[in-house]
């Protein structure tokens, strides 16, 4: 997932595309749940967005059990669109049998924790704590199902550093970024000194691994009020001074964006897991992306996801069951496999399969242990209240403006500032 913005935060509203698939409906270990009739004929539909690696190869494993299950998976572009969607129906009719949300919305999500079905309580204990804990309401009850989460890299085009003369192997790469910001824009400097050309792709995205490294950007964590940390102000400085000269100014999830993953626009973005399977689905050709095992500060998370069950869905069971396979040890494994969205499980986290993981678009980069240990670098969780998406949202818009001329620096963060301060 992914946020994906943001994991997945996008700019622009993509088209829905849907596949269908045949598939059996009762696998998994739903423990407390109802059991769905595994003779009865139902539909389930899901509802993701960008790339959660729910391919029709991984859905059709799911028909093995019982073909009495259709299966219809809608694909929004950005989280954006899905959010939207979401709060627009959510108690009311017209979702899917599961959705999918974004780790930036849970605490608006969680004001109507009541229109969700629980997990079972049998199924906790399954996820990293802190993604469990994000997920519960104040009744105790875990309203989402955790998929992945953001550890954060660093991926370059190694083909670019090495016209830029710039040192190519990865690990050679970690070591010329590692330390904080300013370190990564000094070298985006040489880098564009020597090539005039961008070193990262936008502002925006780059304004988004640096505020998650800050403890309460937006709101405080004891009273849920909005309080804007000097730090955000900082930030929004720091990236847009470099933005000047180092940006390709292409706003995440616009098709320049993407064309710009394949023709060179840029020479390094933030990357977390996610993030791989977007890259090299859209630049199939491209042989120089790679990733570097270091992040800029010391460690990121990026984005995340979950699976939710509407109450009021016409097959609440049946949903249960799937969102509780979808998110098994095995199947996480499996996503991340297709898409790069590193588990949220603990078993998974643990296993071989993922710490052996290796990528070949990316020159064969042992992924699973680079983001292994990205995750073991975060070492703040951010406080995102029920005002977080809409104060980041606001925030992204004022980035673009400076990105794309519209307003001065100075101008678009007083405007920032006033949509902070009506939503007060």
């Amino acid at each position: 997932m992914k946020s994906r913005a943001l994991r997945r935060i996008g700019f622009v509203t993509g088209a829905l595309t849907t596949s269908a698939l045949v598939l059996a409906g009762c696998a998994g270990s739903s423990g407390g749940a109802a059991t769905a009739d595994p003779n009865e004929k139902v539909t389930l539909t899901i509802a993701t967005f960008n790339d959660f690696g729910y391919t029709d190869e991984l859905l059709a494993e799911y028909s093995k059990e019982h073909p009495n299950v259709t299966i219809v998976h809608n694909k929004a572009a950005t989280s954006n669109d899905a959010r939207a969607n979401y709060f627009q129906k959510l108690g009311k009719t017209g979702l899917a049998d599961i959705e999918a949300i974004e780790i930036d919305w849970m605490p608006e999500v969680m004001k109507y924790s009541d229109l969700l079905a629980p997990v079972p309580d049998s199924l906790k204990g399954r996820w990293l704590d802190w993604k469990e804990k994000g997920a519960t309401d104040a009744d105790g009850n875990l309203i989402g199902y955790g998929t992945d989460i953001g550890p954060e890299g660093v991926c370059y085009r190694s083909d670019l550093f090495a016209a830029a003369g710039l040192p190519t192997d990865r690990e050679e790469v970690a070591k010329l970024l590692e330390g904080d910001w300013a370190n990564y824009f000094k070298v985006g400097a040489d880098y564009t000194a020597k090539t005039g050309k961008a070193f990262f792709d936008s502002a925006g995205g780059t304004y988004q691994g640096m505020i998650n490294q800050v403890e309460s950007a937006y709101e405080n964590p004891t009273s849920g009020e909005i309080e804007i940390a000097p730090d955000v102000e900082k930030i929004y400085n720091e990236v847009l001074d470099a933005s000047a000269t180092q940006s390709a100014h292409l706003g995440q999830w616009s098709d320049d964006w993407m064309a710009g993953l394949s023709n060179g626009a840029f020479a390094t973005m933030l990357c977390p897991g996610w993030m791989l399977g977007v890259i090299s689905g859209n630049a199939k050709d491209v042989t120089g992306w790679d990733i570097a095992n270091v992040f800029p500060g010391g460690g990121g998370n990026w984005g995340g996801s979950y699976l939710t069950v509407p109450a009021n869905g016409k097959n609440v069971a049946a949903a249960q069951e799937l969102a509780d396979w979808l998110t098994s040890p095995d199947t996480q494994l499996k996503a991340f496999e297709n898409a790069g969205t590193f588990p949220s499980q603990l078993e998974a986290m643990k296993s071989d399969t993922l710490l052996g993981s290796t990528n070949e678009f990316f020159n064969n980069a042992p992924v699973g242990q680079i983001l292994t240990d990205r995750a073991n670098a975060v070492t703040v969780s951010p406080f995102k209240g029920q005002f977080y998406f809409q104060i980041n949202d606001a925030m992204q818009k004022a980035l673009t403006r400076v990105e794309d001329g519209t307003q001065d620096k100075a101008t678009s963060w007083a405007q920032w500032k006033s949509e902070v301060d009506a939503i007060k």
